[in-house]
């Protein structure tokens, strides 16, 4: 039940997402192509594939409910095949076909290649020692770290590129921008945690050293943010 309820929360963030990000680039550049579609599904396509490493191939016992929140429920509600299907079925039936072959050429040799991109990512951060630097006393886990970044990197251009191009009173681009960044700052310094505690470094012995490296990973990530913020802007 709890992995249902988990799969539910990530699967809630990623269906709102895909909408406002969508909708936002429809309203960008006009629905006279799926770009909105396109988008989410190669953005997801890279995200899979670089997350597969760290958390798939990198388990963490305790945090299954991870894995199952973000691969299954965001990332799954996120991207969309059906969507898909739907607006090149009706690029045929309108007749234009040339449209409907270039989405379904573009939708499958650019999902492709996100996935092939995020793989190399993730296995390419984790070649050296696992991803993990080794220390006398204690571990870095760089590899997920710099994945952490990566995502915040992305998070930050997304949510710029949103706040310009939907249409959004000041208090919900407040609520979300705020939301979005908690979240993520919370999530992915506990998923650090839970990697030391998985590999016999316990709490209470470690704990400044873990605080030190989730207050670490919080400063990474917002200034990682704050650069996909201004990048973002530019789009």
């Amino acid at each position: 039940m709890n992995q249902l309820l988990v799969i539910a929360i990530g699967g809630a963030f990623g269906a709102v997402m895909r909408f406002l990000v969508s909708t936002g680039l429809y309203q960008w550049l006009g629905r006279g192509f799926p770009y909105g579609t396109l988008l989410v599904n190669v953005i997801g396509s890279f995200l899979i594939g670089l997350l597969s490493e760290t958390l798939v191939l990198q388990r963490v016992t305790a945090a299954l409910d991870y894995r199952a929140a973000i691969l299954v429920g965001f990332i799954g509600a996120f991207t969309t095949f059906s969507t898909f299907s739907l607006e090149t079925f009706y690029l045929l039936e309108q007749g234009q076909f040339n449209k409907a072959a270039l989405n379904i050429a573009l939708s499958v040799t650019s999902c492709l290649v996100a996935v092939w991109l995020g793989l190399l990512c993730g296995r390419g951060l984790f070649w050296y020692s696992s991803g993990v630097l080794h220390l006398p006393n204690s571990v870095i886990p760089y590899g997920m770290l710099a994945i952490n970044f990566i995502g915040a990197l992305l998070i930050g251009v997304v949510l710029a590129f949103l706040l310009q191009k939907i249409s959004l009173p000041i208090e919900q681009r407040a609520t979300l921008l705020v939301l979005l960044i908690g979240v993520y700052l919370t999530l992915s310094g506990l998923y650090l945690i839970l990697f030391l505690i998985e590999h016999g470094f316990s709490f209470e012995a470690k704990m400044y050293f873990m605080l030190t490296l989730f207050v670490a990973n919080s400063v990474l990530c917002s200034g990682a943010m704050g650069l996909g913020l201004l990048l973002g802007r530019r789009l």
